[in-house]
């Protein structure tokens, strides 16, 4: 693998975690919003669901590229898993 392509799948794995820690965010603001007895926001969910996929997409950009393992920078053993 070329080193610019290298550096660009580096640069994906740390979006995809950024994107990861958005999507949790959006899991607990929906969270404490039905503990605290308020209905649930169907935009809140969708928003979540939408950057979900959009993490999903970085990562497989960043396997295509050949770059570091997922498991290692995100935690997840397997980005075709749940």
């Amino acid at each position: 693998m070329s080193d610019d392509t290298e550096a660009v799948a580096d640069q994906l794995v740390v979006i995809s975690d950024r994107l990861a820690d958005l999507a949790l965010a959006r899991l607990r603001i929906a969270s404490e919003s039905v503990r605290a007895g308020e209905p649930q926001d169907p935009a809140l969910a969708a928003e979540e669901k939408r950057i979900t996929r959009a993490r999903r997409a970085v990562e497989k950009a960043a396997q295509l590229l050949g770059g570091p393992s997922l498991t290692s920078a995100s935690g997840s053993a397997s980005i075709d898993g749940p």
